[in-house]
C-alpha cells in the first residue's frame, strides 16, 4: 500500500504528468478565451442604440431612422384609424428607450403598426335570403346596397344574386366598408297588379318598406340630401306613378319618388 501511494506521488509531480496537466489547463484557457471573444463580438457585447420614439411619423420615415441606427424593421399590421394619414406609425415594440429605459444591439428587429383609411368588413352569405333580411345583414357589416330585380321561377323576392363592383362576390370576401353591394332579387309574378300605395309625407324608411314589401323597383331622389342623416330624416314630396285611389298598375311598373329634407318649407312654399 505505501509502496503504491509513493508511485502514485512520484507520477502526480513527475515532469511528465505536469507538463500534460499544464496542456490541459492551457487548452481549457484556450476555449474559454475564445467562446469569450467570439460571443463578444456575436451579441455586440456593451452596445446600447437608443430606441427612437416613431409613433406619429410616415413608415418611410421611421424606416429610413431605423436603418441609420443599424436597426431591422417589420410592420406587423394595420389598424383602422381615418384620423391619422394612412401609413403613420401608431405603435411600436420596443417601446421608446425614454419611456422604457431599454437599449438594444444592432440588427434588433423594430415592430410597428401602421394606420389605415379603409376598414375591411366581411361580405355575408345572402343569396336565397329575404330582402330584408339581407338588407339588416349588410346595414350590420356597414355596406351599402342597392336593389334591382329579375325575373325567375325561383321563391319570390329572394336574393339570387350578389355583386359589387358588376361582379359576383363570394360570401367571405374582405371590402372596404361602405362599399355598395347589388342585389339581384327574384320576382316571378311581375305582371301581377297592385295597389299604388299613397307615399306622400312619408320618411324615407317607411316609404322603402312599403316599396320593397311591395316588391316594386323605386329610384329614389332628394335635391337637399347631401348625406346619410339628410336622406334618413327626408320625407316623400312627389310619387311617380301618383296615387289614386282604387288604381292598380302591374308589379313591373317601376316607381320614382322624389324627397325633401326641409319637408316642412316645402309644404308651406306649396300653399302659399
Amino acid at each position: 500500500m505505501n509502496n503504491l501511494l509513493s508511485q502514485l506521488k512520484a507520477f502526480v509531480f513527475s515532469k511528465y504528468f505536469l507538463k500534460q496537466l499544464g496542456l490541459v489547463i492551457l487548452f481549457y484557457l484556450g476555449v474559454v478565451f475564445i467562446m469569450m471573444v467570439y460571443l463578444r463580438i456575436k451579441t455586440n457585447h456593451g452596445e446600447r442604440i437608443e430606441v427612437p420614439n416613431l409613433v406619429g411619423k410616415n413608415a418611410n420615415e421611421a424606416k429610413s431612422i431605423l436603418e441609420e441606427l443599424d436597426l431591422g424593421y417589420q410592420i406587423l399590421d394595420s389598424i383602422y384609424d381615418p384620423s391619422k394619414p394612412v401609413g403613420t406609425v401608431v405603435a411600436q415594440n420596443p417601446k421608446p428607450s425614454l419611456l422604457s429605459l431599454l437599449f438594444v444591439k444592432s440588427g434588433r428587429m423594430i415592430s410597428l403598426r401602421v394606420s389605415k383609411n379603409t376598414d375591411m368588413v366581411e361580405m355575408p352569405s345572402l343569396i336565397n335570403k329575404q330582402l330584408r333580411m339581407a338588407e339588416r345583414s349588410l346595414s350590420s357589416r356597414k355596406l351599402r346596397w342597392s336593389i334591382r330585380y329579375k325575373p325567375t321561377n325561383q321563391e319570390n323576392g329572394a336574393i339570387i344574386e350578389q355583386l359589387f363592383n358588376g361582379k359576383k362576390i363570394a360570401p367571405g370576401s374582405r371590402i372596404p366598408a361602405n362599399s355598395i353591394i347589388i342585389l339581384i332579387v327574384g320576382q316571378n309574378d311581375q305582371g301581377e297588379p297592385i295597389p299604388i300605395p299613397n307615399l306622400f309625407g312619408l320618411p324615407y324608411g317607411e316609404a322603402k318598406f312599403i316599396a320593397d314589401t311591395l316588391g316594386v323597383t323605386a329610384t329614389y331622389i332628394c335635391d337637399d340630401c347631401f348625406t346619410q342623416e339628410d336622406t334618413l330624416s327626408s320625407r316623400v314630396i312627389i310619387q311617380i306613378p301618383e296615387f289614386i285611389e282604387g288604381e292598380t298598375v302591374p308589379k313591373s311598373t317601376p316607381f320614382k319618388i322624389h324627397l325633401r329634407k326641409n319637408f316642412e318649407g316645402y309644404i308651406e312654399n306649396e300653399n302659399q
